[in-house]
């Protein structure tokens, strides 16, 4: 199974009070971070990190990924300066014949949209609403049954996209080709 989250600033006590996180201190809110995490990612599953996922240097940042279950993708956001220069910004694949499109940053077009192609991305902390078929999947966030300071998961981004409206620069194909 795959899970997607972003801007889990482990270890950034400001962001606590930048994003209004109702959290005490910084060791309490990376433990339910931490804690939420391994409560529903498996080892088998495979999670994509959209950026900001610490605030620590290099060896921090591993010993802290040891803490998590399953596998793990790291894309580049404004704070990673623990990842190297060369790691990815962006990630897509097609799951379960939906292509989709990761990145820290919103983007107002992306690959494939035209073809409904999905975004998700992180960065804002629920200040910017995606639109058509983007969402900002950072654990600030809350869509429907999903609770703050968790991953989502691939089923749960299906869901939530069936309600948003197609990308606007969607491709209708006509029916009779």
């Amino acid at each position: 199974m795959y899970f997607f989250t972003s801007d889990e600033h482990v270890g950034h006590a400001k962001c606590i009070e930048y994003s209004h996180r109702p959290f005490a201190t910084v060791e309490e809110m990376n433990e339910t971070i931490i804690s939420n995490f391994n409560s529903v990612v498996d080892v088998n599953d495979i999670t994509i990190h959209a950026g900001d996922f610490c605030w620590y240097k290099k060896e921090s940042a591993q010993a802290l990924i040891k803490r998590l279950k399953g596998n793990h993708i790291f894309l580049k956001g404004s704070h990673d300066h623990w990842l190297p220069d060369s790691a990815p910004f962006m990630w897509r694949k097609m799951i379960d014949g939906q292509f989709i499109v990761v990145c820290h940053y919103a983007m107002r077009t992306w690959e494939r949209s035209h073809y409904g192609a999905w975004m998700v991305y992180g960065h804002s902390h629920t200040r910017l609403e995606g639109i058509g078929k983007s969402f900002d999947i950072g654990v600030d966030t809350a869509y429907g049954n999903h609770k703050k300071f968790y991953p989502y998961s691939f089923e749960e981004i299906r869901e939530i996209m069936k309600d948003r409206p197609e990308n606007f620069n969607m491709v209708k194909k006509d029916k009779t080709e």
